[in-house]
Parts: structure tokens; C-alpha cells; sequence
């Protein structure tokens, strides 16, 4: 049963568009991923003129993720993809523009991220991107009324509560307004990511709703190829199997859809994947990274369409040529099934299981992740060494409800170090690694042979702050009882979703999907 047929649409606080009309802003991610590649291949000479004076002029954002940075000489960057009918001092797009893209009016779409790309560059600039489905339920943090919310909802909602704060406060320049608010909805997406994931966010590029369109435009359509004929009247999508060449229009249809397909969200999340592939061929290939007139068109779709973190420089640029270079491993978040609650279309997602294979991929150490995990078998002590009364008792009720065995729960000894640490005795070594991923531990734990066989030590130092499904384990933390304080509708119809079907490339490179 596809996961759509007879589904009832979600409920939020800001308005929601037209299936029929809205255009889902999933390639957004696509745009600024291949533009900012582009960029890179032109460091020298007049092609780095055009690009530098492009982005020497894009609008910058000093929105931040919590956690730090990366310090490995690796470099993380989070591409946003943002379905909003407005520009960035918050007037409608042009009638005309929106009639083009076929998107409705400005009360359509909210300001959903429907598109978020993890994208890590190694020490070695190995290229990992991962998708993150734009359904997955995730806790809400410092918004009122939720408890938890589909990723894709936290740049609106806060967005959304902040603009009521700063009028209650005075403010009623729309203009500052909507800078402001996108500013707390981007600090929101930031955060929702990391906690998801485990991941530091060092950079991030976001690109509005026309973005998409006007890349499409430049390059004259793109080119494609399905598995099977579709067609949605939903998303506007009628095309046939076999590879094709869509125009702008028709592209926006292509990456849109996840109405009548077996595996919704993610096959639409593959469909992304796809597009970004050809992308880039097409990029590489037309000769549009060293024509300097062609240049110049890419370049007026970012000084119009992208807004960048701060801290981007040469150096960034010249790293991510290796995304131009079409070597880049695409991968998509895990989804331990779909379901719906109140009303909405959720995927529920295991947080450790995904900081586990994310770490994995981004370390290249696959044991890191095994497809089956394994019971904990070990005693977990833990001490709290920070302000928060109660945090110990906390997260050792988590740690039980994850199979691990209870062990002491008190304050820290004399003399005893109060940095945040995972020490463990012999044969706890798994259970420690894994325990530091599900507590957002960046220190790697280390042996002490003080410590009983089996026994695990967690300091809680000054300043830590546990995940928030950490926090709420007893409460829907978990992806067995995720939906626990909701109205959860049966999910025994759906089959289990594949997030992990590989994109493959057809005998002209064009990736094929379904």
C-alpha cells in the first residue's frame, strides 16, 4: 500500500499550501549544493572574478548551531531548501514569478525546509552527503504548544514565534521582522539537525523558493530518468519511463512528487539525489564552469536566490570542487516506518540508530555501525557534576530504558574530575562508544582498569545538555513509543521504508529512480 493513498493532510500553526498548487522546495538544497560546487571550479583567473564578486554580495546569516565546531579538519555544511513565497524582507514574490512556477500565492508553503543535506568533506575530501527526510519526527525545543514536530517545521513554527515576540516587544518594520524571525528559524533548523544527527554544523547555505526554477532555467532544463511512468495530479508529474529532459517547470514536478509512490518521502528523497547527480554532469559537461558568459547566469541565481552562513572563504569554495568532481557518496537518513499522528504524515526515526551511522560514514569506519544492534550488557554509573538537580536520575532512567543495567546515580567524590567523560572497564567498550553517540558525548571514552568488567562510568560535566530524545525517553523519545503522547492511526499497512536504495546511474550516467 503506497503511503499516501487515503491520507488526511497535516495540521500546523502556519498556513499550509495546495498539494495541488504548492511547489515543494525539495531541489532547493540542490541549487545552492551545485552552485557553490561551481564556484569552486573557479578560483583563478576571471572565472574567480565573476564568482567572488557574486558571492562577496549574497546576504549572510550569523545563525549558529549549538555544539561547536568540527576539529578534525573535516568541514560539515547544512544545505536548506526553503518553501517560502516571499523574499527576504518579506514581500510576495511577483505575481508573475509565482504564476510561472505554478506555486500560488504567498499564503501557500509557510516556510517548511523541505529540503535539508547533511554534507560532510573529510580530512581526506571524501565527499558524504546525507539526505534528511523532511517528515521525520523529531522533539520540539522552545516551541510552544509542541512537543515534537516533522524536521521540516522547525524553521516556521519558531520563525513564527518569534515574529509574535518581537511585535509584543515593538517591532513593525516588516522588514526587520522577517529578518529576525528567519534568523531564530534557521537557528531552529540548525539545531534540529545536529540533535538529530550528532553532527557540529560548521557552515550552511539556504536558497529561497524561485532559486530552483531560475538554476533550472539557466541551464536549459535537466535531464532525468524514471523507473516506471508516473503520474500525480497532486504535483503535476506525468512523464514517462526512461530517460527525458524536463524543463523548469516540469523539473519542479519531478522532484515534488511522493503522492502514489511505494515509498513516499523517500522515494521523492531519491528523486533529489538524482537531480543533483545530473546537475552537475550537465554543469561539467555543457562547459558552463568555463564560460565565463554562462558563469555570469549561475552567478545572478545566487546573488539572487541563496543567503550564506558567515565564515565562508576561498578555502571552503576550493574544497568543495570535489562535489563538482561528481564524487560525492549520497546517502539518506534511516526511517523506522511511517506513521500518522493527529492527523499528520510522520516517519518515525531511531536518533542513536542515526547518529551511529552517520558517525559511521562520516569516520569511514563501517564496524561503527552494525545493521543489527546488539544489547547492552553493561552497569552504568552515573555522576552528576553539573548545576541541574535531577540529571543523573534522568539520564540513567534513559539509559535503563535502552537495555543497560542501573548502577550507581550520585554527585562526584572529592578530588574526583568533573569533565564530561565515558570511562569503562574491560569488555565495555561497545556499549561505551555506543552510549556516547545516544548521549552526544564528544569525548571518546576511554579504559580504566579501576573499573569492574563490564562497568561503565558517565560524568556528567558543567555545561553538558543531553539530546532532547535523551530527555524524553520515558516520554516518546524512543522510535518503539515515539508517538506516545500523540493520536497514533495504524501503521501495520505500510512496509517497512527503504532508505537505503542505492541511486544508480544508467548507461548515459542520469541517474535512474522511481
Amino acid at each position: 500500500m503506497s503511503r499516501d493513498s487515503g491520507r488526511s493532510r497535516p495540521k500546523h500553526a502556519l498556513p499550509k499550501s495546495n498539494n495541488r498548487w504548492s511547489v515543494s522546495k525539495t531541489a532547493a538544497g540542490r541549487v545552492i549544493f551545485a552552485l557553490l560546487a561551481c564556484g569552486s571550479l573557479v578560483v583563478t583567473g576571471a572565472g574567480w572574478q565573476v564568482f567572488y564578486k557574486a558571492f562577496s554580495h549574497v546576504p549572510t546569516s550569523g545563525a549558529e548551531a549549538e555544539g561547536g565546531k568540527s576539529s578534525d579538519g573535516s568541514m560539515n555544511m547544512l544545505l536548506i531548501g526553503l518553501d517560502s513565497r516571499k523574499d527576504q524582507d518579506g514581500n510576495d514574490l511577483p505575481k508573475a514569478v509565482l504564476n510561472q512556477l505554478h506555486a500560488g500565492d504567498s499564503d501557500a508553503g509557510g516556510y517548511n525546509t523541505n529540503t535539508l543535506i547533511l554534507v560532510h568533506v573529510g580530512a581526506d575530501n571524501k565527499v558524504t552527503a546525507f539526505s534528511i527526510p523532511r517528515d521525520d519526527w523529531v522533539p520540539a525545543d522552545g516551541i510552544p504548544g509542541y512537543k515534537h514536530i516533522k524536521i521540516k517545521e522547525a524553521y516556521g513554527l519558531t520563525k513564527a514565534n518569534e515574529a509574535d515576540k518581537l511585535v509584543n516587544e515593538g517591532i513593525t518594520d516588516q522588514a526587520s521582522l522577517e529578518q529576525q524571525s528567519r534568523e531564530a528559524g534557521r537557528r531552529a533548523t540548525l539545531n534540529a539537525v545536529h540533535r538529530l544527527t550528532g553532527q557540529p554544523i560548521d557552515y550552511f547555505a539556504e536558497v529561497n523558493l524561485v532559486g530552483f526554477y531560475d538554476l533550472a532555467s539557466e541551464l536549459g532544463g535537466v535531464n532525468v530518468c524514471l523507473n516506471n511512468a508516473v503520474y500525480d495530479s497532486y504535483s503535476g508529474a506525468n512523464f514517462q519511463a526512461g530517460e527525458q529532459t524536463l524543463n523548469a517547470s516540469q523539473a519542479l514536478a519531478f522532484v515534488r512528487q511522493r503522492h502514489g509512490l511505494e515509498n513516499g518521502d523517500l522515494d521523492r528523497t531519491h528523486r533529489q539525489q538524482a537531480f543533483l547527480i545530473s546537475v552537475m554532469q550537465q554543469l561539467r559537461n555543457a562547459g558552463t564552469l568555463t564560460d565565463i558568459t554562462k558563469l555570469n547566469g549561475l552567478m545572478n541565481v545566487v546573488h539572487k536566490d541563496v543567503v550564506l552562513s558567515k565564515g565562508w572563504t576561498e578555502k571552503q569554495f576550493q574544497r568543495i570542487g570535489q562535489i563538482a568532481d561528481g564524487n560525492v557518496n549520497f546517502q539518506t537518513l534511516p526511517v523506522v516506518r511511517y506513521d500518522t499522528i493527529n492527523g499528520a504524515d510522520v516517519n518515525i526515526v531511531d536518533p542513536v540508530a542515526i547518529r551511529a551511522k552517520v558517525a559511521a560514514a562520516f569516520t569511514g569506519d563501517d564496524s561503527a555501525h552494525a545493521s543489527t544492534p546488539v544489547a547492552p550488557t553493561s552497569t552504568v554509573d552515573v555522576v552528576n557534576a553539573t548545576s541541574t538537580s535531577g540529571l543523573a536520575t534522568t539520564i540513567s532512567s534513559a539509559l535503563v530504558s535502552r537495555g543497560y543495567t542501573k548502577g550507581d546515580v550520585r554527585d562526584p567524590l572529592s578530588g574526583e574530575s568533573t569533565s564530561t567523560t565515558i570511562d569503562y572497564g574491560a569488555g565495555a567498550d561497545a556499549d561505551a562508544k555506543a552510549m556516547s553517540t545516544m548521549l552526544g558525548i564528544d569525548a571518546k571514552p576511554s579504559v580504566d582498569p579501576t573499573l569492574a568488567p563490564g562497568r561503565i562510568r558517565v560524568m556528567l560535566g558543567d555545561g553538558y545538555s543531553a539530546p532532547s530524545d535523551v530527555l524524553s525517553a520515558e516520554d516518546s523519545g524512543t522510535a518503539s513509543s515515539m508517538s506516545g503522547s500523540s493520536t497514533s492511526e495504524s501503521s501495520g499497512d505500510y512496509a517497512p521504508p527503504d532508505s537505503g536504495k542505492p541511486v544508480v546511474g544508467s548507461s548515459s550516467g542520469v541517474p535512474c529512480v522511481n
